[in-house]
């Protein structure tokens, strides 16, 4: 038999271009009276603008502004952004945390470690298990979730839940109440997870593909992670009405699909009320619906926001067909929608104990 013989490639190689123009991160607070100027310029890679609007909203910072421009191999953003009380950012842990995450010896798609201001540890897994529950929302649920797994000795730990369009997507994070360590014991585990798909399907007699429970593998951001499992839901298909106005009241939502001739991409423009990750709802949803942003402009002014973005899907192609010009304005729509929380907002401190949030 012949010998095939391949060539040669250095395993470094493909990192050469990186290594040779690393990424540079500049915060600048002379420019602008009214904010701070994130600068970021890069090598392009698939994933990197959700990278670096996710360092910045788990920062809690509010992004005003931005200008995006990644066609080609190089990457060039700018972003305006204010502290929560609309001030600039002058603390100086945050702004050696920006410069060393998104620098040169930063990796933020494989960081492990959570910004110690959020209130739920959403990177790193540590000591605890990650349980991710998709069903019909009812009241009560997350009390009867909670009754199970003190009922078995679980800890919660920390968890975050969305609601939407009656659906419920939840990710907790729990331990062993005696040793605060994750559990790693297949018989229990198995009799947790039993029991509660028992809960979430019982009442309504949900099958497994409507409602389930199950262990989380990896640390993805818990935000994209909630999305993820609503996109997967489908939660969408009930979004629009007939007449294609909003589903949700007092959220007057306009999202419309265009195709660029001059430099064949499709526009997306988002017209909508403002809030607080807007454009990390909206960069996430794209970018798990593998579409890849090449510009981009953001701007908010007062309740108001509006922004643009020249996307192709990843095999190169625009949204030609009116089927997928529909979904994609749907699932934004929707990732617009699932975070905005209806009614009062109620927050309570203390002291923490098994069997807490059942009562």
């Amino acid at each position: 038999m012949a010998k095939v013989y391949w060539p040669y490639f250095d395993p470094e190689y493909e990192n050469l271009s990186s290594r040779i123009n690393p990424p540079s991160v500049s915060i600048d607070n002379t420019s602008c009276k009214e904010c701070t100027l994130v600068k970021v310029d890069s090598m392009n890679k698939p994933g990197i603008l959700l990278e670096v609007v996710q360092v910045l909203t788990d920062l809690d910072l509010t992004i005003t502004k931005a200008y995006i421009s990644s066609d080609g191999g190089w990457f060039m953003d700018v972003f305006h952004v204010t502290d929560q009380q609309g001030n600039k950012v002058t603390d100086n842990k945050t702004i050696d945390y920006i410069e060393k995450v998104l620098g040169p010896k930063g990796h933020a798609a494989s960081s492990q470690n959570t910004w110690p201001g959020k209130r739920v540890g959403v990177h790193s897994l540590g000591d605890h298990t990650s349980i991710e529950i998709i069903a019909r929302d009812r009241p009560g649920l997350l009390s009867e979730i909670s009754a199970v797994l003190a009922d078995l000795h679980f800890n919660v730990a920390a968890a975050e839940a969305w609601t939407h369009n009656r659906r419920i997507a939840c990710v907790l994070y729990v331990n062993d109440n005696e040793t605060s360590r994750a559990v790693d014991d297949p018989e229990r585990l198995s009799a947790m997870e039993e029991q509660l798909n028992l809960v979430i399907r019982g009442r309504e007699q949900e099958d497994e593909k409507v409602a389930r429970t199950s262990l989380s593998i990896g640390s993805t951001h818990v935000d994209r992670r909630l999305h993820q499992m609503l996109f997967a839901d489908r939660d969408y298909e009930a979004v629009t009405k007939v007449d294609g106005s909003s589903a949700c009241p007092g959220l007057e939502t306009k999202i419309t699909v265009e195709h660029c001739e001059e430099k064949g991409y499709s526009v997306i423009s988002v017209s909508c009320e403002d809030r607080a990750k807007l454009m990390f709802d909206i960069v996430c949803t794209l970018t798990d619906m593998q579409y890849i942003v090449f510009h981009a402009t953001i701007s908010s002014s007062g309740p108001h926001a509006s922004q643009e973005y020249f996307i192709r899907h990843k095999d190169g192609c625009t949204l030609d067909s009116e089927g997928e010009k529909e979904r994609v304005i749907k699932c934004l729509e929707a990732a617009i929608h699932r975070r905005v929380s209806e009614g009062w907002s109620l927050e309570l401190c203390a002291k923490d104990r098994v069997g807490l949030c059942r009562k």
